[in-house]
């Protein structure tokens, strides 16, 4: 089985795929497939359950946030992290939620949002149901979604979940174990990145490999810069205080004189 870097590094909110970047693409594909319907102008309440390990550990990984996110329409690689934690907060205090930023309804998140701790749906541990109603609280819309890892959502249908393969994308060098991939080398005269890149050719040009690694890079820095340069308690309600912005400046100020930690070079 080939598994492409791009899908082994993915854009979006922490501190999980499974738990953040799925739950936000499940929740934007539930409202789109209702506005395709065109029933998003009769949605008067949109409910979220979520369940197994959704519903024991979402909270403190921020799944009924990305929910929230996917349901006004972001998308994990595009939404602005800066603003996150303000617009959650505005939600919350104004009661309101934007559907796809075109629908406004009332939104409350301890109503609207459940998490089953110790209920779990059959096909796998990653499971949430959306379901909306209009102003009469009749039920016009719902879907079971399963967030299955590394950002990647199916539904509860058999097509969908049918989908779930194993890649078999032939590429130039495969390989299972480390020794394979350094006998290439030799006998290619090649070094590991450029095994790399001959086998992501198989999916991509290797202009738009180049392009997108670049802004893996640029968006990975981003968050080191954000991670350094902030200060206080990480979301999540676990109350663990921010080390990054410490450490660095402890660093930084042992920068000139010789290590006591051979690690701090790291």
């Amino acid at each position: 089985m080939a598994i492409s870097v791009f899908d082994l590094f993915k854009i979006g909110i922490g501190p999980s795929s499974s738990h953040t970047v799925g739950p936000m693409i499940a929740a934007r594909k539930f409202i789109l497939d209702v506005e395709n319907s065109k029933q998003l102008k009769n949605v008067t309440r949109i409910k979220s359950e979520m369940y197994g390990s959704l519903g024991a550990t979402g909270k403190a990984h921020g799944t009924p946030k990305a929910i929230i996110l996917g349901l006004e329409g972001e998308e994990p690689d595009k939404v602005d992290a800066t603003l996150i934690s303000s617009r959650i907060e505005k939600i919350d205090s104004e009661g309101q939620l934007n559907l796809l930023g075109k629908h406004m309804i009332n939104y409350d998140r301890l109503a609207d949002q459940k998490l089953y701790r110790r209920k779990s749906l059959p096909f796998h541990p990653n499971g949430m149901t959306f379901s909306a109603y209009d102003k009469k609280n009749k039920e016009i819309a719902k879907k079971t979604y399963y967030s299955v890892g590394g950002g990647f959502v199916v539904d509860d249908s058999k097509e969908d979940r049918d989908l779930i393969t194993e890649d078999e994308t032939q590429i130039t060098f495969p390989y299972d174990k480390a020794a394979q991939l350094l006998e290439y080398c030799e006998n290619e005269s090649l070094n590991i990145s450029d095994i790399m890149l001959a086998n992501e050719s198989a999916w991509r040009s290797e202009s738009k490999i180049r392009k997108e690694l670049l802004h893996l890079w640029s968006v990975m820095q981003e968050v080191v810069n954000r991670g350094i340069n902030n200060e206080g308690v990480l979301p999540g309600g676990l109350n663990v205080e921010r080390r990054s912005n410490k450490l660095y400046l402890q660093l930084t100020e042992k920068s000139d004189k010789k290590p006591d930690d051979p690690l701090t070079i790291l």
